[in-house]
Formats: structure tokens, sequence, C-alpha cells
């Protein structure tokens, strides 16, 4: 049986993400945060996305409200009962995480599958945390959710292809494009572009060129759409340390040692455009 509905904890950017993702594809999101207040913020969040949507004809107003009647909000972990497929999207802090999973597998189902959106750290770490590695796999989504067609689909050490096909199947149903990938520090994408934001950070911290000079030779010589430090911005600096380090202890290798300056700039609570500040002001 098909997944029908998606129960997905953490209301910020990738959970309401993931939820409008899903509420737009015909499947029911219960999207579950810690307060009533980060619930609502993550719902009104769909909303105003959907409404640009609406604006640029991509969705008709009836679609709107169709895809926000999907969307069940709660502060209740009992809800996520309802869900075949449980998507921890919470912070990338291991300990939470971990937190997470321990809980939601007490409760849920032997037959409901586990996901976690993170963007680092080892699946079938986080699969042995629970009592049905098997059926644990990683989604990892990128951002903005529902514009991005790229989901990572992680098999940890016991995966079955049950499992992976399930989600694989939920995936091309949201309208993904999804990539197989082995278990392995930061998987395909990550492993590749945070290195590289890293290292843009050297190059600033060093006054090798100013920041808008820096993004601008990687448009523009790379052909890439937005700057490395954008980039970093947008996904957040403390999430860029965190992999960085992930990528540190795991592979013990000095390449992926974080930039000081980056940091320095997450010590300060400069994360980007989610403080208003970053490499850049907004």
């Amino acid at each position: 049986m098909s997944i029908q509905t998606v129960g997905i904890i953490g209301a910020g950017t990738m959970g309401n993400g993931i939820a409008q993702a899903c509420a737009v594809a015909g499947i029911r999101a219960v999207m579950i945060d810690i307060s009533q207040g980060a619930v609502d913020k993550g719902i009104a969040t769909v909303a105003s996305s959907l409404d640009r949507l609406v604006k640029k004809e991509k969705l008709t107003t009836e679609q709107k409200s169709a895809a926000l009647a999907l969307i069940k909000g709660s502060t209740q972990y009992e809800d996520l009962k309802e869900a075949q497929l449980v998507i921890e999207a919470a912070t990338e802090n291991h300990a939470l995480k971990l937190k997470i999973l321990q809980q939601i597998d007490t409760m849920l189902a032997p037959e409901v599958i586990i996901a976690s959106n993170t963007s680092s750290i080892s699946i079938t770490k986080l699969a042995a945390s629970t009592s049905r590695p098997d059926r644990f796999i990683g989604m990892h989504f990128f951002n903005p959710v529902p514009m991005m067609a790229l989901v990572e689909i992680i098999r940890g050490y016991l995966t079955s292809d049950e499992t992976h096909d399930k989600v694989q199947d939920l995936s091309e149903r949201l309208g993904k494009s999804p990539i197989t990938v082995k278990n392995a520090p930061g998987f395909v994408v990550n492993r590749i572009l945070v290195p590289m934001i890293n290292e843009a950070f050297f190059v600033l911290a060093e006054g090798v060129a100013t920041a808008e000079d820096i993004d601008a030779g990687m448009k523009l010589g790379c052909n890439q759409p937005i700057g490395p430090l954008a980039l970093a911005d947008m996904i957040g600096l403390d999430v860029c340390l965190a992999v960085m380090e992930v990528f540190l202890e795991e592979f013990g290798d000095s390449k992926y040692r974080p930039c000081p300056l980056l940091k320095e700039m997450v010590a300060a609570g400069q994360l980007g455009r989610k403080t208003g500040r970053g490499v850049y002001t907004y």
C-alpha cells in the first residue's frame, strides 16, 4: 500500500516545505512542533508560499485551499499515529535527533517507516537508535523544498528494499527526482558543496577578494546560479558549520577543518537570512 499520510517533525523551513510539497501532491501531512506558535508560523509560511504560486498562476485558488486542508498542525506526537511515514526534520543536532527518534519509535506501529531529513549525520547510526533499522531511511530534501527537484534517498546498512522502494515512490509522487545514495558523511551533494562553501570563507578571511567578488566569480566563472557565500546565508551558517564538523570527525582529515571565520560568525549569532545577517545583511 502506498503512503497516504506523512508525519513531519519540525515546522521550520524544511518541515513546512515538506508539508507543502506533500499537500500540493494530494498527500495528507501532519506537521508537529514543540509549540503552537511554531506550528502556526509553519502553516502561515505554507499559506504565503501557496499565495505566491496562485499569483504566478501555477496554482488555482481552489488548489491552494485543497492543499491547506490536507495539512494538520499539532504539538502532540500522538497525532503521528495517522502516518505511514514519519520524517524527522529537526535541527541538525545529533543528540536532538536521537531523542526525537527514540521517542517516536516507541509509539509508532512497527510497520511505519521513519526517515530523517539530516544533511550529514549517518543514517545507519540514527537507525540503530530505533527498533526498526530495516524501516529507517534518509530523505534529504533541499531548500526551498517546494521548488527544488532533488531528494537524496540514503540507505542505511540495514534499510530494506521495500522501504527504499516505498520512499522512492513517494518522492516521485511529490514531483521530485530522487537519487539513491550510500550512507556516507554528507552523502553526495553536501560532500561536494559544503567544503566549497567552507573554502569560500577561507578566501574571504584571507582578504583575497570581497564577498561580492567571490560570489560574482563563482557565478560568472563556474555558471553557478548563486555564489557560495550567499548560498551559505540561505542554508544557515550554523548548518554549514555543523556539517563541516561532522566531516572532520567522521573522516579525520584536516581538509574538512571549519574556517575560523565561519566559527566566529556562528558564535556571534550571524547565521544568515534567518537572523537577518550573515555574510550579507538582509
